[in-house]
């Protein structure tokens, strides 16, 4: 039933499934994709498609996948994941998407024909739209390209509405760049390619003790070990705790002047301004501006000297950040 004139119709939280097979849609606008980042390409995707379905007074439907299928076909290592499926699916709640299922990707659903995966998919979602990048493609060795869905759409009642890719300086943003930016450490442009800073959670854990030794008391952040982060170096970030914005300086890597050892890169901050116990809890650091590659120093008092430098930077930066975002 139509809403009434001058009324809007009922918007029901997203729902976050695990397979489209237990999904019975009589009918949906859908995109399918990894869309892992959500980068300011998938937003402007996402938002025509959110934009049309509640139009057409009929649900926006993400379908997407985990493992990414570059990780299971190609064996991707480390996996480097910009989200977890669970934050992926609350920003696709946040942009307006009313259902989204991160399928399970495996060899079987690798193997069935675009065909075939067109037709469960109208029989589940009632398919009425796909919404697609220009290079997008499904099904078996990829042959569901868009020229195979236009065709499909026609003999099965879809419609097919294909996005050109966003530009940043002449190039394609892409899930591919912003891992090349993060692996670079450049946070800045990793943020002009996301459309917002880029955030690891992170629960904090007991570390070696140093920082507080040294005067400098820092978070140790377990984080996913198949997430992405930002190349080893020292950053000015906002730590995000309990609702609360602090000023940080966080260091990412080995630290060299202890030749310390560790198999993944230690993520530690220093919270400036704040002193209160953050063991088990959760902290989320938002990546600012690249300060300095990590270094080795001859002795503590010499590290410690490059800090107090290190926090005088990151208050400039962080005060202009605010500024920004007051105005």
């Amino acid at each position: 039933m139509a809403p009434k004139e001058g009324l809007q119709p009922l918007k029901l939280p997203m729902q976050h499934l695990r397979d489209f097979i237990t999904v019975q849609l009589e009918q949906s606008d859908l995109t399918i994709g990894s869309f892992d980042g959500i980068h300011r390409g998938h937003q402007a995707l996402i938002k025509a498609l959110v934009e049309y379905a509640h139009r057409e007074d009929r649900p926006a439907v993400v379908l997407t996948f985990f493992p990414h299928p570059s990780v299971f076909l190609r064996s991707r290592k480390p996996a480097f994941y910009i989200n977890t499926p669970e934050e992926k699916a609350e920003f696709l709640g946040e942009l307006g998407v009313d259902y989204v299922i991160t399928q399970q990707f495996d060899r079987s659903l690798a193997e069935i024909p675009a065909g075939i995966f067109l037709d469960r998919l109208k029989a589940r979602l009632g398919l009425k739209s796909l919404w697609i990048g220009e290079d997008f493609a499904l099904g078996y060795k990829r042959e569901g390209n868009r020229h195979f869905l236009a065709a499909a759409g026609s003999e099965r009642g879809f419609s097919l509405h294909v996005i050109p890719p966003e530009l940043l300086g002449g190039e394609v943003i892409s899930s591919t760049r912003v891992r090349e930016a993060l692996r670079s450490g450049d946070v800045a442009r990793t943020a002009k390619y996301l459309g917002r800073s880029f955030v690891v959670p992170g629960k904090v854990v007991p570390g070696s003790g140093r920082g507080r030794a040294l005067g400098i008391p820092t978070a140790n952040l377990e984080i996913w070990e198949e997430r992405a982060y930002p190349r080893s170096g020292v950053y000015a970030c906002w730590a995000i705790f309990e609702g609360q914005r602090y000023k940080a300086v966080t260091n990412i890597g080995v630290r060299p002047t202890f030749e310390e050892k560790s198999e993944q890169a230690i993520v530690e901050a220093h919270l400036l301004d704040f002193d209160a116990d953050l063991y088990g809890k959760e902290l989320r650091l938002e990546f600012i501006a690249r300060l300095r590659d990590e270094r080795r120093f001859s002795n503590p008092e010499l590290l410690l000297s490059r800090i107090g430098r290190d926090i005088q930077r990151a208050r400039v930066i962080l005060d202009q950040d605010a500024e920004g975002q007051d105005a």
